[in-house]
């Protein structure tokens, strides 16, 4: 059993929690992230930890990237009374606005220690490539 020794402590967390100030279930709440290019594609993380794979909804109009997760409660019986409860729950979600250079069919996502990371590639077009020039003394080569 869990002893709470401050009475204010919870106040302090109901208040925080009527101010918006950690998840609940009636307001969504954001996920933090790193962004970073590794050769040909774009990777996103997002920490979300205890959320199983199946709470996830991704999804993509146009370039908006959108994440929800929903984080549920571990206690599921009636008669257990919950003594102590920090960690929010609800719905989180992100959205990340994608530059038009980037493939947006081919979105991998993977979860694994609480990170999902998404891997978005690089679109053909968007990529670097030769361009033949045709002259009067020959071809040449550029590049764009």
């Amino acid at each position: 059993m869990l002893m709470r020794t401050d009475p204010f402590r919870e106040l302090d967390r109901l208040t925080q929690q009527f101010l918006g100030a950690t998840g609940t279930w009636s307001r969504p709440s954001a996920m933090p992230l790193d962004a970073y290019r590794e050769g040909d594609q774009y990777v996103v993380a997002l920490d979300i930890p205890g959320v199983t794979a199946d709470a996830f909804d991704i999804d993509v109009e146009r370039n908006m990237l959108t994440v929800k997760a929903e984080r549920r409660p571990v206690v599921k019986s009636d008669d257990v009374q919950m003594e102590l409860s920090e960690r929010p729950l609800g719905v989180f979600s992100r959205q990340i606005m994608l530059a038009d250079s980037l493939d947006t069919e081919n979105i991998k996502a993977d979860y694994d220690a609480g990170v999902l990371t998404l891997r978005i590639p690089i679109a053909e077009h968007a990529k670097p490539r030769k361009i033949s020039i045709e002259s009067a003394g020959g071809h040449q080569q550029i590049s764009a």
